[in-house]
């Protein structure tokens, strides 16, 4: 009977680690990016290098460094463009100072300095 007994012990102990795992890639979320509740609407900041740049489809791809609001590590990703106006300042291989707010589930460059 001890052992039925140490066997449920050690399969509750189990179950509550994985909640607590699956608790903490919500969190996280897909591809390391940090979760920040509460980052909506709230502008960021970063310094990237522009890997592409799609007029016709209103993004950019940057390689940007860290973005310390959001708990984010350096990586690549693509970005909405808020204004057409801006393309202009984008370039392949150029660095740039960006500006950018979650919208609609998207991260959207606001300003490029």
């Amino acid at each position: 009977m001890k052992r039925h007994t140490m066997i449920a012990a050690m399969l509750a102990l189990a179950v509550s680690g994985l909640g607590a795992a699956q608790a903490q890639m919500n969190h996280t979320g897909m591809n390391g990016q940090q979760a920040n509740k509460g980052a909506k609407g709230t502008r960021h900041e970063t310094i990237g290098t522009v890997k592409s740049v799609d007029p016709a489809a209103g993004t950019v791809t940057l390689a940007h460094e860290p973005v310390k609001s959001l708990n984010w590590p350096a990586m690549t990703m693509g970005f909405a463009v808020k204004e057409k106006g801006l393309f202009d300042k984008f370039s392949v291989g150029k660095k740039v100072d960006v500006e950018f707010v979650q919208q609609d589930g998207k991260y959207v460059i606001t300003a490029v300095k």
